[in-house]
């Protein structure tokens, strides 16, 4: 993994679990690469060997134009959050958005299809977000955020620019992508805007319950945290490095009870 800073991530214990279950002699291991960094660190997986990289902020804009290949899902974000070694040639790809449609359906037994949904944040999350829910055809996906610019620039994604109190009370799907509640105390929208019969889903997953989650459960929503869609992304992660399918009881076992 490749990151800045990456000291307290998951991900260690999440893939090692995983190539053990799988039976692989491999490794993981998270690396401290400073912005800017990003093409050396790409550099260095070719000429070490290495065979995969998992990353993280500030590099996936950087690792996505530095990469040999992308995926269809990356090129469509300018965006990458994994890369693979294939025989020197480094193919990037992006499992954000793969990873939170999983959740909902593993989590919520929600399906996006057909669904309206509003996305809190235009950022890389966001943006991953946005294009999963609109590929998995979804009915309206309303972006609202603080930066009109980048709102209008998640339109070529699917989604559209939102108003907070005229998208959010009838949406049946709500999605927190900023970092209101983990590094920005306080709430992304007013909670009286939330409704009995939602789903609220904050992509923060430390603290457990956000602000938000707690807001929408006294309101009656259905709230889960951003833990399921880590699990969910790194295992699409897996399966782009091995081709195996991912060990996911295992691998929520290694983060829920970490060693």
């Amino acid at each position: 993994m490749i990151g800045d800073p990456v000291q307290h991530s998951l991900s260690p214990a999440l893939f090692n679990a995983a190539f053990r279950e799988l039976g692989l002699d491999w490794s993981f291991a998270a690396f401290t690469v400073r912005a800017g960094e990003a093409a050396a660190a790409l550099a260095a997986m070719r000429t070490l060997g290495l065979g995969g990289f998992s990353v993280t902020m500030p590099h996936k804009e950087d690792v996505a134009a530095a990469a040999d290949s992308l995926t269809p899902t990356a090129e469509r974000l300018g965006a990458a959050n994994t890369v693979v070694n294939r025989n020197g040639r480094v193919e990037a790809g992006n499992t954000d958005g793969a990873g939170l449609v999983d959740a909902l359906l593993a989590d919520a037994g929600f399906d996006p299809a057909g669904r309206r949904c509003v996305v809190l944040g235009a950022g890389g999350a966001a943006r991953a977000v946005i294009l999963a829910l609109a590929d998995a055809g979804a009915a309206d996906v309303a972006v609202v955020g603080r930066t009109p610019a980048r709102v209008e620039a998640c339109t070529p994604l699917g989604g559209r620019p939102g108003i907070a109190t005229e998208d959010v009370p009838r949406a049946e799907l709500v999605v927190n992508a900023t970092p209101v509640g983990m590094t920005v105390e306080g709430l992304p929208i007013d909670p009286s805007l939330l409704q009995s019969g939602q789903v609220v889903v904050d992509l923060i997953y430390r603290p457990a319950v956000t602000p938000l989650l707690a807001a929408a459960s006294e309101r009656g929503a259905t709230a889960h945290n951003g833990l399921s869609m880590l699990v969910h992304q790194a295992g699409h992660q897996l399966r782009f490095w091995t081709g195996q399918d991912p060990p996911l009881a295992a691998m929520f076992a290694a983060v829920t009870s970490p060693e």
